[in-house]
């Protein structure tokens, strides 16, 4: 009476779901801790920063993997040991009762193991750097940008992460004719890259006397932060000029030529920044600016050569796809990628997006694991 497919040798082909080939990489995931865990306490390592730094950050994306690992070698082990009681009369009913409890744990543990093994964004860790844009729908479509900023802000200060505001241009009646921000906070990148494409508002606005519900929509780019190893710019590919600021964040007035304009002249892309007080410290934001963008557009570039959009994303991520709609007078927010309809639209609007997220996230991963079932 082994459970299904069970052989502590492994000799057959699976055990229980996964085949002889996930064992061996599971042992090795955990070797590789184990071996992480000895080269930290090595005194000759803790006098070098940068490896401590490397070993640190790879402990830590291994230790989740390995404490599942764990409980799952464990549970298989326990399973073994009661199996082995079914052929001794007086401990068969105990054996039972044991393989009762412990065979539905198989299951849940492995689909875990399955999610922690999926391949990995390799900007997942990144901190990002968020573009919003009015679109369709004149001075509405601002005051919906501005509203969707402080949708992704509020959002940033429930989860106790810091954004920055690289430049916000704002509409006579309050809305944004632009709005840049980095969110900097290691996997944000992993919690908002579905975020990218075309949001969708339909209500009454202010502005309208006849009570006609309008439709109007905004732009969003998520960018993975990149770092200056990872694109280089070189001085003579850019032409850097200053202009007086006509306002930072809508906060103050400069009177001084503080805000700069980075033009980045082999791909064309501009780039600037005049929230900060001094010239340096927007020239060194427009730069991170700079260097994001041109970071999207190599990768986007590699995608497209390899005839495949980015695995990260759900739907293309294009900013011209229609992703999701926010109806007031229904209270109702749909994604339109995964079919999710949330109502609640005043607590959505003040940061309250965990749920949406998740439920993206959620829907990735199970496109990754049809992806790798198929394989």
């Amino acid at each position: 009476m082994r459970g299904p497919g069970y052989d502590r040798s492994c000799g057959s082909t699976l055990v229980f779901g996964f085949e002889c080939g996930m064992i061996d990489k599971l042992t090795d995931i955990e070797r590789k801790f184990e071996g992480v865990q000895e080269r930290l306490m090595d005194p000759a390592v803790a006098s070098n920063p940068a490896e401590m730094k490397s070993l640190g950050k790879t402990r830590a994306e291994l230790e989740p993997v390995v404490v599942v690992i764990r409980e799952y070698k464990s549970v298989v082990q326990q399973i073994a040991e009661a199996e082995e009681l079914l052929n001794d009369s007086e401990m068969r009913e105990f054996a039972n009762e044991e393989l009762d409890k412990l065979r539905p744990l198989v299951p849940g543990l492995e689909a875990q193991l399955k999610v922690l093994l999926l391949p990995k964004d390799v900007n997942d860790d990144k901190s990002v750097i968020i573009e919003i844009r009015p679109a369709a729908g004149g001075d509405e479509a601002g005051l919906f940008a501005a509203e969707l900023f402080r949708m992704y802000t509020r959002y940033a200060e429930r989860m106790s992460w810091k954004y920055d505001v690289i430049e916000f241009e704002e509409t006579g009646i309050g809305g944004a004719s632009r709005v840049v921000f980095s969110i900097d906070k290691e996997g944000a990148y992993s919690q908002l890259k579905h975020e990218s494409g075309v949001h969708r508002v339909q209500r009454v606005p202010a502005t309208e006397t006849g009570g006609r519900i309008h439709t109007s929509t905004a732009t969003v780019a998520v960018m993975p932060e990149a770092e200056e190893a990872e694109i280089e710019i070189k001085a003579e590919d850019i032409e850097v000029s200053t202009f007086r600021s006509s306002s930072a964040g809508g906060q103050h007035m400069q009177k001084n030529e503080t805000a700069i304009r980075i033009v980045h002249k082999p791909s064309g892309v501009v780039v600037t920044c005049q929230d900060e007080r001094s010239q340096q410290q927007n020239k060194l934001r427009a730069m991170s600016v700079l260097r994001t963008k041109l970071y999207e557009m190599e990768q986007e570039r590699i995608a497209s050569e390899r005839g495949e959009l980015r695995r990260g994303q759900i739907g293309s991520g294009d900013r011209s796809e229609k992703i999701r709609t926010y109806n007031f007078p229904q209270d109702r927010l749909t994604d339109h990628r995964i079919g999710l309809t949330l109502h609640s639209l005043p607590m959505i609007m003040d940061g309250d997006i965990q749920r949406v997220l998740d439920a993206l996230v959620q829907e990735h991963q199970a496109r990754l694991l049809a992806e790798d079932d198929g394989n």
